[in-house]
This record gives C-alpha cells, structure tokens and sequence, in this order.
C-alpha cells in the first residue's frame, strides 16, 4: 500500500488524493469500529465523533475504487479516519495486551503497519498542507 499522503487546504477543509488502498483500509477502520457493540461515547472516545459522523464518512469511503481519488474532508473527519486507524488494532489485543495479527488481517484485509504507516502519513501531509 502506498504510504505517502498528499492534501490540499480547500478554505476550512482539505483535498485528499486517496489511492483506492487507502480509501479501503479508511473505510475498514471506521466500519469496523462503527459495527461494534459500542455505544455513542465509546465510539466518541475512539474516533472523536458520533455513529451519525462515523457512518456518513463510511458511506462516502465506501466503493470499489479502481483509480485514486480527491475527498474533500474536513479536520474532524481527517481525526476521525487517523483515530480509527489507530484504534483498531487495539481491538485485536489478547489478555496479556500482545497485539494479534491474522484476526486483524482476517478481518480488515491489512496488516496493522499499513493502518500505523497510513495513520503517520495523514498526521505528516496535514502538517505539511
């Protein structure tokens, strides 16, 4: 997966150039995080914003992209997509807290460097916007 991000500032939001990995393993994050048993704070505490949020940036990932494409996306939506990819593999611990990785890569179709390299490259290319 291509692991380098670039955005543009557009007024108070910014323009994603997504390549269809990265859209997708956006899109596995937050709709497995939002298809959890859990309630509106814990989604909150885990991604920043509500399931009304979550899932309307879900629907918008959504698809099988074939070519990379622009997203516009606001901050909170950009924290939202960062924090997904960041929370789940937390989701994939065993008792002793070590991370576990076929379950995750069974689940969401990545390994949890893809989410930690793509989760860096958002932090670096709104910086850098």
């Amino acid at each position: 997966m291509r692991t380098q991000l670039k955005l543009t500032r557009d007024g108070d939001a910014f323009i994603a150039r997504l390549t269809p990995r990265q859209a997708a393993a956006m899109y596995e994050a937050l709709s497995f995080l939002s298809e959890r048993d859990h309630g509106d704070t814990e989604l909150t505490l885990l991604v920043g914003a509500g399931r009304e949020a979550v899932e309307a940036l879900v629907a918008r990932l959504a698809g099988r992209h074939t070519e990379s494409r622009d997203f516009r996306l606001t901050p909170a939506e950009l924290h939202m997509a960062h924090s997904a990819l960041t929370a789940a593999p937390t989701m994939f611990l065993e008792r002793g807290g070590a991370f576990v990785q076929e379950p995750f890569h069974v689940r969401l179709g990545f390994y949890r460097e893809n989410f930690d390299a793509l989760a860096y490259a958002v932090v670096r290319a709104a910086a850098d916007a």
